[in-house]
């Protein structure tokens, strides 16, 4: 079980890196790359932003749900 969170851990840390450098802030960021320049400014928030924001949040979740069972793992091993 510990070796599976552990590469869960780093699976979904790399994940997290990713997602999180997609994302488009006030200057472009790396998603400009990809089409997401001056068309989504103007639309607003498009659909791909939207699924992009929900797959980081669920990778957060489970970045934090491995992350809280290598520390239940340690403390009752």
């Amino acid at each position: 079980m510990r070796m599976f969170l552990d590469i869960l851990l780093i699976v979904t840390s790399l994940l997290l890196v990713l997602l999180v450098l997609l994302h488009r802030a006030k200057g472009g960021g790396l998603s400009s790359l990809f089409g997401g320049g001056m068309q989504s400014s103007l639309s607003g928030s498009t659909v791909a932003e939207k699924n992009l924001n929900r797959i980081t949040i669920f990778t957060g979740l489970v970045w934090f749900i491995a992350i809280l069972g290598i520390g239940l793992e340690i403390k009752f091993a």
